[in-house]
């Protein structure tokens, strides 16, 4: 049997070696036209021998023997099965007429056979074919009939007995044939199961085994079919997936995008891409699973819409089949990557803001130092009194302890960066630490015409934490308050005892912050406003170190400010310091609660807490 399957599969056309139900469908044309006209043939000699001479029948019966042998070489060179049954169908049909016309018409027993044409052309499986096969039998029948009624037939056979006898052959061999064309047509019925249960298996497989999610939806987003994938991904059962429940999945804000995407496809016919979140069930530590933790995952989906042939006559609408995959982790990179975009372009800005402000800040103070060291080498020639040089020898030293200043600043905000300044708690009292500040403080305000007002309760409790950090602390904002207050204006600085936390609050009426500026209080080197429009001298890093020691003290920083109207700064200290079970860390939220009280006054805040 292999062997005669191997000899049917070297006479296939190229074309159908490749496709299981085209190959049994050519050897299920072929084998029996080859086999049955090599039979024929090979006992058309011991006919000749036993009969004699035949007749014109006979001749045409056996000249006919070679139309199937002719017709499988048709298919075999051209591949075209419906031609090759269109061909064997005019064959039979030509050869059955015939018969009936030398036999007596359409009572002879030939004329059976016009039956099995149609029969035979369903093998082939298109309308078409057996639309004409039928037409065509039915024409042959026509004509028979005719030919019988203007007597143009020859007479049928007298003897009732040979002529039964034959009519007999004619039914039971067209039976027979029929029989073998209904065997056929079962064969490859099986075969088409067999072959769908296998595709069906591979496409299972497929869909069990792949990592990616394969769904048919509606343009409305309703689930008809979703692979057992999804039971991985969204660690529950595809059931409840059906319908609407996986767009009740959908996270709120990525619903429209998820439906715009499959009604586009459904639509226009063309590919989309869409990327959405999707709640996944995960078991928690209870061991029946009765207890499930809810988070999302990013989902990439690419949807097309299903192709015509592959959907029922009555769907209702366009459908749309789609290939999800859990792309979280690509998702996590991508923030990983903008977290670290943004943390080099904030270093690289606080860089650009360091070399402006320092660029300033040390270049003023060389300048004074260095000039005026010259002046007083040159004493003699400048011919400078006692008065002069001790005038030039004081701004040295004032220019040398600015200098100092900022260096301790740009080394004090080094420590709490990189976690080496160390809080070294210990009792004080604030009330004290907070006057004496105050009071270091009030002639440069006297300076400048700023009227310096300390309020502080005298029951101030003791508190627990580092009294250096506390008065840098209150220079740091009280200074810098003093510096952006203008002449004519009021600092106040007052403390008071909330809770279980120290509250120390710095208000001035200066010119104040702008809302943008606002946000970036407390970043290192920064200054609100322009570098080309400052007018107070500084590095930027009081604001920052003040920030610093409050989260080291696992306090509460928050910063008030209007323009032209003043800014109050607001620090909140626990009364006992206890160490952070963590590094502490800065969170900044911007508020906007009235600054002062007015229908129309509103103030822009930033928060910043351990």
């Amino acid at each position: 049997m292999s062997i005669i399957r191997e000899f049917l599969d070297a006479l296939l056309h190229p074309s159908a070696r490749y496709d299981a139900m085209t190959r049994a469908r050519h050897r299920a044309f072929m084998a029996p036209r080859l086999f049955g006209s090599l039979a024929a043939l090979a006992a058309f000699p011991i006919y000749l021998a036993m009969r004699g001479a035949p007749t014109a029948p006979e001749v045409a019966v056996f000249a006919w023997l070679i139309a199937p042998i002719l017709l499988s070489w048709f298919l075999s060179r051209t591949g075209r099965y419906e031609g090759a049954h269109v061909l064997s169908s005019l064959a039979l049909a030509s050869l059955v007429t015939t018969v009936a016309t030398a036999t007596g018409g359409i009572e002879s027993f030939a004329a059976i056979w016009l039956v099995v044409v149609p029969l035979e052309a369903a093998l082939s499986a298109s309308r078409r074919v057996v639309a004409f096969a039928s037409l065509l039998a039915l024409a042959c029948c026509a004509l028979l009939i005719g030919l019988g009624h203007f007597g143009m037939l020859q007479a049928a056979e007298a003897n009732t007995v040979l002529r039964s006898t034959f009519m007999a052959c004619g039914v039971a061999s067209a039976t027979l044939y029929a029989v073998g064309l209904a065997f056929g047509a079962e064969s490859l019925a099986r075969t088409g199961v067999s072959l769908l249960y296998v595709e069906e298996d591979r496409y299972r497989l497929l869909a069990r085994n792949m990592s990616d999610v394969i769904s048919r939806h509606r343009r409305n987003g309703a689930v008809q079919f979703i692979s057992p994938a999804a039971e991985t991904m969204l660690g529950m059962p595809v059931t409840r997936l059906l319908g609407h429940g996986l767009f009740d999945r959908v996270h709120v804000a990525d619903r429209p995008a998820y439906l715009t995407a499959l009604a586009g496809a459904a639509s226009d016919g063309e590919a989309r891409s869409v990327e959405f979140r999707l709640r996944r069930d995960v078991p928690s530590g209870d061991e029946r699973g009765r207890s499930k933790s809810v988070d999302f995952i990013w989902v990439e989906m690419r949807c097309r819409p299903l192709e015509q042939s592959s959907q029922p006559s009555f769907a209702p609408e366009a459908e749309v089949v789609a290939v999800m995959r859990d792309v979280t982790d690509r998702k996590i990179q991508e923030q990983a990557l903008d977290l670290a975009r943004t943390v080099a372009e904030q270093a690289d800005a606080a860089k650009t803001h360091f070399l402006a402000t320092m660029s300033h800040e040390l270049r003023t103070p060389l300048n004074a130092i260095i000039g005026f060291s010259e002046m007083i080498v040159q004493e003699d020639a400048l011919m400078l009194d006692a008065a002069r040089r001790k005038e030039y020898a004081q701004l040295i030293n004032d220019s040398g302890q600015h200098l100092l200043s900022v260096v301790n600043g740009i080394l004090d905000m080094s420590k709490m960066e990189s976690g080496s300044f160390e809080i070294s708690p210990e009792p004080f009292a604030p009330r004290v630490a907070l006057l004496n500040c105050c009071n270091l403080l009030v002639l440069k305000a006297r300076e400048r015409g700023i009227e310096l007002v300390t309020r502080v309760p005298e029951d101030l409790p003791v508190m627990t934490g580092d009294p250096r950090a506390f008065k840098q602390i209150v220079l740091n904002l009280v200074s810098n308050a003093i510096k952006f207050t203008e002449r004519g204006g009021v600092v106040t600085a007052s403390g008071a005892v909330e809770g279980s936390r120290l509250v120390l609050r710095v208000t001035d009426t200066g010119v104040g912050i702008a809302a943008d500026d606002l946000k970036r209080v407390g970043d290192p080197f920064f200054q609100a406003g322009k570098a080309y429009q400052r007018r107070h001298e500084g590095t930027g890093l009081g604001l920052s170190i003040v920030k610093s020691l409050v989260a080291l003290h696992t306090g509460e920083l928050t910063v008030q400010s209007r323009i032209d109207e003043g800014t109050t700064v607001t620090v909140a200290l626990p009364l006992t310091y206890t160490p952070p079970a963590r590094e502490p860390s800065s969170n900044i939220a911007t508020l906007t609660p009235p600054l002062r009280s007015g229908p129309h006054d509103q103030a822009h805040q930033v928060k910043k807490s351990a």
